[in-house]
This record gives C-alpha cells, sequence and structure tokens, in this order.
C-alpha cells in the first residue's frame, strides 16, 4: 500500500480505511513512511479532518503500535489511575495530582510528554531535577509505582511508538490544534498504560489550543466517547487557561512552585482548586471515595498532613534523583544566571494577560523547543506573575523574567510588558473549573 496514495486519498477529502490507517501507523513504527511522508499526511488529516470511525481506528492503531501494559501481576492493591492536560501555560499540575492520588491509595504510571508548541512539557519540568529519569525503563517504572505509588516518564521506545513519532511531528508542522489527532495522540499513550480511570483537563482560552468553549466541549466529547468506547472510565474537564496557572512558568521555576505548594508554604488559589477538583475526580473514578465531598476532604487530607510531598520524595529517589530532594531543592534545580524584575508602569488592575505569548516568551528565552531537536535551557522562566485582579500600584513587581544573560533579560521584560494589561477598574471573576463531562457524547 502505497504511502503517497494514502496521503492522496486524504488530502482529497475522503475517508481512510482501517487498513490505512494501520499502514500510516505502521509507517509511523518501521520509519517506511519519510519524515515528509508523515508530515504531509499529518497536515492533510489537521485540514480535512477525520470522522469519529477514523479517529478510533487511529486511537487504536496507535495503541497497539507497541506494548500495552499489564499489571495485574504487579499486585496493586488499588486502582490504576492517571490525569492528563491538553496543555496549558504554567500547569504543573501532574507534578501535584500524581502524589496526591497516590498518598489517597491509588497508582498514578502517569505517561507524560514534552513541550508541544507554546505549552510546557511536565517531562521537561522534572528534567530539571538533577539524576531524575524521565526515560525509565518498564522495570524502573513498576519500581517507582511500587516504593511511591506514582511514577511520571516519558514513553519508551515500545510504549506506543507511533505517536511517540507524529507527536513531533505535529509540533513542528503546525498540526497541533486538531481534536482528533489529539484525542489519538492522548487516549494511545493512556490506554496502553493499562489505566482503570482517567481526568482529562481540557484547557480553554487564549492560552489553549482550543480558545473558546465549543471546541474545548468538542475535544472533551471527543476524548469521553473514544475512550469510554475503548472500556476506560474517563472524565473531562474544562478549566479557563486566560492566565498563567499559578505564578510560574518554565521549566524549573515550575517544580520549585509545585514543592511549595506540597509542602504547604504556597498555594495559589487557582492551582489550588483546579487541582483539588481534578484529584477529587479521579478518586471518585478509582473508587476511593463515593462522594465529592469526601473526595476533597481526602485531597485536602494529604495535603495537610504531609504524605503527598512524601510521595514525591518517593517518586524523585526511585528515579534517580537525589533522596534529599525536597529538603535541598535549591541545590538540585539550576538557576538563572539573570533575574530580571518587571514592574508596573502605571496603577490599576491586572485585568488580562496574553497567555499564549507568554509560553512563547519562554521558548524564546530557551525554555521550550522551536524545532523537536532543540535543547532545553531548564533554568530560564518567568515567575512571581501578578494574577489577574491583583491591585497594583507604579513600581509593584508584575513579574521577575529568569534568563541565561542581561540581553535576554531586558528584551523578555520589555516583551513580558506588552503581554500584561493594567486596566481602570477590576476584571470579572472567572471560574477555573469551567463544567466536567462523564457521558458518551452521541
Amino acid at each position: 500500500m502505497l504511502a503517497q496514495e494514502i496521503i492522496r486519498r486524504k488530502r482529497d477529502g475522503q475517508a481512510l480505511d482501517r487498513a490505512q490507517i494501520d499502514a500510516f501507523v505502521a509507517g509511523l513504527v518501521d520509519a517506511s513512511w519519510s519524515e515528509a511522508q508523515a508530515a504531509a499526511m499529518a497536515m492533510a488529516m489537521f485540514l480535512n479532518g477525520l470522522s469519529q470511525a477514523e479517529t478510533v481506528a487511529l486511537t487504536h492503531a496507535m495503541t497497539r503500535s507497541g506494548d500495552v501494559l499489564d499489571w495485574a501481576d504487579a499486585k496493586l492493591d488499588g486502582p490504576v489511575l492517571d490525569k492528563h492536560s491538553t496543555g496549558g501555560v504554567g500547569d504543573k499540575v501532574s507534578l501535584l495530582l500524581a502524589p496526591i492520588v497516590a498518598a489517597c491509595g491509588g497508582f498514578v504510571p502517569m505517561i507524560s510528554g514534552r513541550g508541544l508548541g507554546h505549552t510546557g512539557g511536565t517531562l521537561d519540568k522534572l528534567d530539571s531535577i538533577a539524576g531524575y529519569r524521565t526515560a525509565a525503563s518498564g522495570a524502573q517504572l513498576r519500581t517507582a509505582l511500587r516504593s511511591a505509588g506514582c511514577a511520571i516518564v516519558g514513553q519508551t521506545a515500545t510504549l506506543a511508538p507511533a505517536d511517540r513519532r507524529l507527536y513531533s511531528i505535529r509540533d513542528v508542522t503546525a498540526t497541533v490544534e486538531s481534536i482528533p489527532l489529539i484525542t489519538a495522540s492522548i487516549l494511545s499513550k493512556k490506554l496502553a498504560a493499562g489505566l482503570q480511570g482517567l481526568v482529562i483537563d481540557v484547557k480553554v482560552g487564549n492560552g489553549a489550543f482550543a480558545t473558546a468553549p465549543p471546541m474545548a466541549r468538542a475535544l472533551a466529547r471527543s476524548l469521553v466517547q473514544v475512550a469510554g468506547g475503548a472500556g476506560l472510565r474517563t472524565r473531562a474537564c474544562l478549566s479557563d487557561m486566560n492566565e498563567v496557572l499559578g505564578h510560574s512558568c518554565g521549566n524549573a521555576v515550575e517544580v520549585h512552585e509545585a514543592l511549595a505548594f506540597l509542602q504547604g508554604t504556597r498555594r495559589e488559589p487557582r492551582l489550588l482548586e483546579l487541582t483539588r477538583r481534578l484529584g477529587a475526580e479521579l478518586l471518585l473514578l478509582g473508587g476511593l471515595a463515593d462522594r465529592m465531598d469526601g473526595a476533597l476532604a481526602r485531597v485536602d487530607e494529604v495535603l495537610a498532613d504531609g504524605r503527598a510531598i512524601e510521595r514525591f520524595a518517593r517518586m524523585v529517589a526511585a528515579l534517580g534523583g537525589p533522596v534529599d530532594f525536597v529538603e535541598r531543592a535549591a541545590r538540585y534545580l539550576p538557576a538563572a544566571p539573570v533575574q530580571r524584575v518587571l514592574r508596573a508602569r502605571r496603577a490599576g488592575w491586572v485585568g488580562a494577560m496574553a497567555t499564549r505569548e507568554i509560553g512563547m516568551l519562554v521558548v524564546e528565552l530557551g525554555g521550550g523547543r522551536r524545532q523537536a531537536s532543540d535543547a532545553v535551557d531548564h533554568r530560564v522562566g518567568v515567575s512571581e506573575i501578578a494574577a489577574i485582579e491583583r491591585r497594583v500600584d507604579v513600581g509593584d513587581a508584575l513579574a521577575i523574567v529568569h534568563a541565561a544573560d542581561e540581553a535576554s533579560a531586558a528584551a523578555g521584560c520589555e516583551r513580558l510588558a506588552a503581554l500584561i494589561e493594567i486596566a481602570d477598574v477590576a476584571p470579572v471573576p472567572r471560574a477555573v473549573v469551567i463544567e466536567c463531562i462523564d457521558e458518551v457524547a452521541p
């Protein structure tokens, strides 16, 4: 089956059958499809879309393109659960949720990805930690799960390898914002991970791939429908991404924020609300709680008594990181040599921010990738970002730019100043959790 004929069919807007989709996925894995051919197919799928049947076939083919994990022999005494985010700016919820759910009795084998477009990647954040192995073997994953109850790692070469290749191609060919491709990418990894419950955080707003609620709802329904059809209990929650989540975006700076959150020294309210809700949804899906109020109380309990941060410390150690990382994080996380404060040039309220462009600023500083082969500078980013609704006076700090050199810091501050709007009146508050969807869409 010639690659160019399959590409031609989709280019011309015709539906692909299962055999043609299987051939595309096989070509991704065995490299019989060149980079040009794979990119052309991604663009044809992006422009002409995929039907529900095509999306299901692509998801199943990508799931079966490698190993499918089975936890029966691991004798885990709790449900196997996971969470996925469609991508945001400053979204460090995975770093928080995995140890929280583990402390509540779940097991979280979280197969995560790297930065995609303007969004930060969980693996890039964890790569900031000296020694931490995001490229863990199956045996190391199982060891970490038994030790900590959670393990955040990347795809192995044998877990959904078709998605691994297609994911990197989409990042550099402007084919990220496709509901069918996002659905297949997310669920192929999750189905291959052998889960019993999944919650998906579908971001919506000016910092998300889905900039408006209709697209976010369509994506949420697609994910719930395809996952449900595969037998995986799934709930999708739409959350606001019209501002940076938390007070930092970058890699090492977000790990610092996650540690402060788990230790209880500082919890940005919107980040706390979203983390609590997603954690509670997972506990309900896994049968670890039977009511929302009880599930929220369990999340609060493990945050308050230190069990969540203790699980995080165990996970880091089990995956090669320092055993004293939590106590001595500043020693192990890289710091940017230049940190410059951006100060307000007028008084008022932080009324809005160009969230996607702030994510791109981090990429420009070196904290993300313009193409798949780019190295990431884990030191750089933005911290202490003033939240929308905050009142500021002239000279108040709006953010701190972490950069590799003085020129980058100065340019970063100038760019950031144009991305944060100071308004004359306080903006209307927005809920961080917009709605949740748990029924299979017709």
